[in-house]
């Protein structure tokens, strides 16, 4: 963080690793965000800030899964983008669960931190991505895109559509209306609502959230329009820039701790010529010219400090802070710190490992492109260890299990892509053993285009911190461009048989990446 004059420079990705659609509002001098989460439970974290520069995971808005419905969510399916709004002192997230058995949810709480509601379906919205504004008189709208998907494919693109709605009694007051739905670009989506100067602003992405990825602008008189574009629509793209930061867009406007109205956005960074983490929050200013919002391009500046985690599962405390993930059910459901006290206890689904639906694996973001996560595991008579997830089929393992022979510890590294595994093993003494999951920068190859993704490091170490390096990867593999592209990398603790007993997990991300 640096600072000119009284304005203080804001560290780019805003909030690392996999958090996208992000959704911010100042209450009472603080700053609240929400992201989503897909697939993942708990769903849609709070991050809290008073600052705009440290940021702190306070909580998240789904805690089980009957709040939003995703047990059988295709992945990638699940709560996308969320908008989170304060009106009559209470704070509401609205989502959309695509594929999952709620549709649109609003949930509501005095305290961000929690505990939320259980939530209440607004029956009649049909599409993804609702915002949430109340006009003048205090009548509620929601206001989203038509996006009607089947399973994995697209059945139909209604453009971004509005309507009142009653919010205590999940109930559309009136058939909805077309708004202004972009420049032609193709996926009209993520709409926001401000008021400002006596205009509606109406701001949403286009392009798709890839490449195309675009911000665009319209303004109206009243909050159902008609709504006129912006003369220098988009107002905000990378597309075919070689800037840092690309996929920028769904972006959100809130006047910053020095009066700068922030746009807050999705935006990938590269490992070479591959997005491994996925897409992270990012935050650009914007200023105002003729009536309409100019964004700046977006920046990259990770923060200078690096980031120590560290959970010793001798403290019950370890297991409950907000940054776990599991997949499609909580981390308390596939993990336990009674089961056997003093560890983490991760049970392995029936079927499998990380290929699985719902696997035995309890995760947390990977925010950093050079770190690593470590573990002391004690297999029994289970196997596992640690696992890094994209998706079902795009899975990095570095599993331990008890040697045929009977004597020590078999460990094997494997990397599983779609048609495709492969995998290392050796032997140590010993039922315990220590494993790491490290990343690294790419090297320079001989010209751009010919760059390497980063390197994904799987090691044992000795009890001495001696490192022996099972295998090294190729991070292209699993990234947001071929893995998949809504969600980013979550590693942590894997049971793929029986039960596995973990002493502590340690996360380490490197200054600057």
């Amino acid at each position: 963080m640096t600072t000119s004059g009284a304005r203080v420079t804001l560290p780019n990705p805003l909030v690392a690793g996999f958090n996208p659609d992000p959704s911010c509002v100042l209450v009472d001098g603080t700053y609240y965000l929400v992201t989503s989460t897909f697939e993942y439970l708990p769903a849609l974290p709070v991050y809290r800030s008073t600052d705009f520069v440290t940021w702190e995971h306070i909580g998240n808005v789904a805690t089980s899964e009957e709040q939003v419905g995703i047990a059988d969510v295709p992945s990638g399916g699940g709560a996308w983008a969320p908008t989170v709004r304060h009106h009559d002192g209470l704070f509401h997230v609205i989502v959309s669960v695509s594929g999952g058995s709620r549709g649109c949810v609003v949930f509501t709480a005095a305290d961000p931190a929690g505990p939320w509601s259980e939530g209440t379906v607004i029956d009649g919205v049909v599409g993804i991505d609702p915002d949430l504004a109340w006009d003048e008189a205090g009548r509620a709208y929601v206001t989203w895109s038509g996006l009607r998907i089947t399973g994995n494919r697209v059945a139909a693109d209604w453009g971004i559509l509005q309507a009142r709605a009653d919010l205590t009694a999940g109930e559309l007051l009136e058939e909805p209306r077309r708004l202004w739905s972009g420049t032609g670009k193709v996926a009209p989506e993520a709409p926001h609502l401000f008021r400002r100067d006596g205009f509606w602003y109406l701001m949403i992405a286009e392009g798709g959230t890839e490449y195309g990825h675009s911000v665009s602008v319209a303004r109206g008189h009243s909050i159902e329009g008609p709504f006129e574009g912006a003369p220098h629509n988009p107002v905000l793209t990378a597309s075919g820039t070689s800037r840092a930061v690309q996929c920028t867009g769904h972006g959100d406007l809130v006047t910053g701790p020095d009066g700068q109205d922030l746009l807050v956005l999705l935006g990938t960074r590269r490992a070479g010529k591959l997005s491994p983490l996925g897409r992270e929050t990012y935050v650009t200013e914007v200023a105002w010219a003729g009536g309409w919002p100019h964004p700046a391009p977006v920046r990259l500046d990770p923060r200078p400090e690096p980031l120590d985690e560290y959970f010793d599962f001798t403290d019950p405390a370890a297991s409950a802070d907000p940054g776990w993930l599991a997949v499609r059910r909580t981390p308390g459901e596939a993990a336990s710190v009674t089961e056997r006290p003093g560890t983490l206890t991760v049970t392995a689904a029936s079927d499998g490992g990380l290929e699985t639906p719902r696997p035995g694996f309890v995760g947390r973001r990977q925010r950093h492109l050079a770190g690593f996560v470590e573990t002391g595991v004690e297999p029994a008579d289970g196997r596992g260890g640690l696992g890094l997830r994209f998706a079902e089929d795009f899975t990095v393992a570095l599993v331990a299990e008890r040697s045929p022979s009977g004597d020590g510890l078999l460990v094997t590294a494997r990397a599983d892509v779609p048609s495709m595994r492969q995998s290392w093993t050796t032997e140590v003494a010993g039922d315990q053993v220590r494993l790491r999951i490290a990343t690294a920068l790419p090297p320079q190859g001989p010209a751009p285009w010919l760059q390497p993704g980063d390197v994904i490091r799987l090691s044992v170490l000795d009890p001495d911190g001696t490192e022996t390096c099972l295998a090294e990867l190729d991070g292209r593999l699993w990234s947001v461009e071929l893995a998949a592209p809504f969600t980013g990398r979550v590693t942590g603790m894997l049971a793929e048989k029986g039960t596995v007993h973990f002493t502590d997990f340690r996360y380490h991300g490197e200054s600057g990446s």
